[in-house]
């Protein structure tokens, strides 16, 4: 059975974090525009926005290191962490908006003020985290970061991690207070019902089968509705699919040229999660280390404290794994479908590229459960197999496409493809991702709505404060925003604990 629906304005792909932050933006700038969103399953925020499938760190670069890298100089450079940093602050004003307005309630039901601390090991690490601290800590977004070699200090910081040490190998730590753990799923919810709410219609168990271009230049979007086993056909003028990895083979069906030349990789992510109160009591902080050599960006090892159904849990990871699908929820087939004529040179070229890659993930594939404990106790050097369980982690869709720098060239980072008539966007990549969703969502407006935007501004403005002004040149306005976001969304302390 079939039915041609009735035309609507706006189409989201996916219940996701990116969906929910781009509908409750619309529905703020443009209330009369009718919206609707279809979710493969039978809830919001079930895949990469899930609390279980990410780290749950608020991305603002205060301990990622991957973020700063050491110039052939010498020095560090630091521009893509300040980058982050302000694209972070841009949610918090955003969430901070939702909350003041009442539009989303108990902001300490998605985030909590938790410290974020870089750990290193080693004169050569040591050296390179003095250079990071020394180059960030100066940076008014980074205000308050402290840095440390001293044992006792350290056992202060993280008691877990110095137990039971062997202290002969000199270790280095920095800290800095006003770090976050966000729920991302429990956000994403959270925005889906307040879409309801403004009279957005959600349909869950609605898989997208066929996406095409019509006469008139707006979207036809084939749905299969999985309860009732109908076809239906939606249009609408405009169409944005933030579907995590099933992103990618939806925008292939669009057969925009924007949509050529592009492949994706999918990884997967295991995390060890302590099952011992005890254990998971005596810390409280996020701890990332260094990656090791050949290991992809996303994989840097981390402990963290994360607040889940307000309960304090600690996880250890990501172990990196692959499957062929590009969703937890899809198919084996996922990758082998994605290998069209117009990507195939492209994805050659990067398994050529990228053979240090492949055989990291093989590697840790095929890791015993053993060996995973070995990983964790270059962290914790007492921990006890029996108190740590596996847990699967999201998918991620790593792109592949063609740059300067050459053919199949792997991205690591969240990317917007869009038509260059604005009609359709895509969103393809992982992290920083869910951290970053509203700048993301952001660049879709700016790209595909140009001829709004003078109108929006305003409306923006009042949302983001920050929007289009730099915080690290504007001292004051960063100050201000940030004790006013910490007050907001209840994050106890950190305004003082950086300001004064």
């Amino acid at each position: 059975m079939s039915n041609v629906q009735k035309k609507t304005d706006v189409i989201l792909i996916g219940a996701g974090v990116m969906s929910a932050t781009l509908g409750s933006l619309l529905k703020e700038l443009v209330p009369e525009w009718e919206i609707k969103v279809f979710e493969k399953l039978s809830n919001a925020g079930e895949e990469s926005s899930n609390e279980w499938n990410n780290a749950g760190t608020g991305h603002a670069a205060l301990c990622e290191l991957n973020y700063t890298s050491e110039k052939p100089d010498g020095s560090i450079d630091v521009s893509k962490a300040i980058k982050i940093n302000e694209q972070f602050q841009l949610s918090m004003q955003f969430w901070s908006y939702l909350v003041d307005r009442n539009l989303i309630k108990n902001p300490q039901d998605f985030i909590m003020p938790l410290p974020h601390i870089s750990l290193v090991q080693g004169e050569q690490n040591i050296e390179f985290l003095k250079k990071r601290f020394k180059a960030l800590s100066t940076n008014p977004l980074f205000k308050g970061m402290q840095f440390s070699e001293d044992t006792e200090k350290l056992i202060e910081w993280f008691p877990l991690i110095m137990e039971g040490r062997n202290m002969n190998e000199p270790i280095a730590a920095t800290k800095i207070d006003s770090g976050t753990d966000v729920n991302f799923g429990a956000l994403t919810r959270m925005l889906f019902e307040h879409l309801k709410t403004e009279n957005v219609e959600v349909n869950y168990k609605h898989s997208v089968k066929n996406i095409k271009r019509i006469s008139d230049g707006s979207w036809e979007v084939k749905v299969h509705n999985m309860d009732s086993g109908e076809i239906e056909y939606h249009r609408a003028k405009f169409v944005f699919i933030g579907a995590g990895g099933a992103s990618l083979p939806i925008l292939q069906k669009t057969g925009i040229p924007e949509s050529k030349h592009i492949g994706g990789f999918p990884v997967s992510g295991l995390f060890l999660v302590c099952n011992n109160p005890e254990v998971v009591e005596q810390h409280h902080a996020k701890v990332y280390g260094k990656a090791k050599v050949g290991a992809p960006p996303m994989s840097v090892p981390h402990l963290d404290t994360r607040y889940i159904d307000n309960k304090k849990s600690l996880l250890f990871g990501p172990f990196a794994g692959f499957s062929p699908k590009f969703l937890k929820t899809g198919s084996n087939f996922d990758l082998i479908g994605s290998v069209k004529p117009n990507n195939l040179l492209t994805m050659l070229a990067a398994g050529a590229k990228e053979m240090s890659l492949t055989k990291y993930l093989i590697q840790q594939v095929l890791l015993s459960n053993e060996k995973r404990m070995e990983e964790l106790r270059e962290f914790i050097p007492n921990a006890k197999s029996e108190d740590w369980d596996i847990v699967v982690a999201g998918q991620r869709v790593q792109v592949i496409k063609d740059t300067p720098a050459g053919k199949g060239t792997l991205q690591f980072g969240t990317e917007v493809v869009s038509a260059a008539d604005g009609s359709i966007a895509a969103l393809l990549g992982a992290s920083p991702g869910a951290s970053t969703a509203v700048h993301v969502m952001l660049e879709v407006l700016e790209k595909c709505f140009p001829q709004h935007l003078n109108e929006w501004e305003p409306k923006i403005k009042e949302m983001i404060p920050s929007y289009g002004v730099s915080l690290v040149e504007n001292t004051e306005l960063f100050e201000e925003i940030h004790t006013s976001n910490a007050k907001t969304l209840g994050l106890r302390g950190t305004d003082k604990l950086v300001y004064n």
